[in-house]
C-alpha cells in the first residue's frame, strides 16, 4: 500500500495538524514507525516522509559529490528538516518556519503521494494541480504509456 488520496483540513492556531488515520495505519503497517520528517518542498508546500524514507533520501544527498548541488540540497532539504511526532488526536505540530515558507495558515490540503505526504494550502494546491494537469496535457503519449 503507498500513501494516496486528497483530504482537506485545517491547521489549528498552534500549527497542529491532523494527518488522516489511513496515512497513521500505512506509517505503522508499511513504514515500522510512528515518525514524520517534514520539510520543505520545490512546490512551495511542505512534505513529510516517513522516517525510514527520509534516511534513504538524506544518505542519498550525502552521496553527492562535494559541490553546489550537494550544498543546495542540504541547504533547503534537509537543514529546514523536522522530525515529528503524533500526539493523542493524530496531529503533528508544523514549526512556524515550515508554515510560513508553504503559506499554511487554516485551510490546507494533505496529499498521498506514494511513499510520503505533500502539505499545500488550499490556494497553492489548486496552482500545483493545474500545473500537473498542463503537464500531462503537453505529454498525451507518456501517460497513454503508462496506461492512464
Amino acid at each position: 500500500m503507498i500513501f494516496q488520496g486528497e483530504f482537506n483540513n485545517s491547521i489549528d492556531p498552534k500549527g497542529r495538524l491532523s494527518i488522516p488515520a489511513r496515512f497513521r495505519e500505512l506509517l505503522l503497517e508499511q513504514f515500522g514507525g510512528e515518525r514524520l520528517v517534514v520539510t520543505k518542498n520545490y512546490d512551495e508546500g511542505v512534505t513529510a516522509y516517513p522516517l525510514k524514507q527520509w534516511e534513504e533520501l538524506v544518505s542519498k544527498v550525502d552521496a553527492l559529490s562535494p559541490g553546489p548541488l550537494k550544498t543546495s540540497a542540504m541547504r533547503l532539504m534537509i537543514a529546514p528538516a523536522v522530525e515529528c511526532g503524533f500526539d493523542k488526536q493524530g496531529r503533528i505540530l508544523i514549526p512556524e518556519a515550515l508554515r510560513s515558507h508553504a503559506g499554511l495558515q487554516k485551510d490546507v490540503v494533505v496529499v498521498g503521494m506514494d511513499d510520503k505526504i505533500d502539505i499545500y494550502s488550499q490556494s497553492r494546491h489548486e496552482e500545483v494541480t493545474r500545473k500537473a494537469m498542463e503537464h500531462i496535457l503537453d505529454n498525451p503519449q507518456a501517460i497513454a504509456d503508462l496506461g492512464f
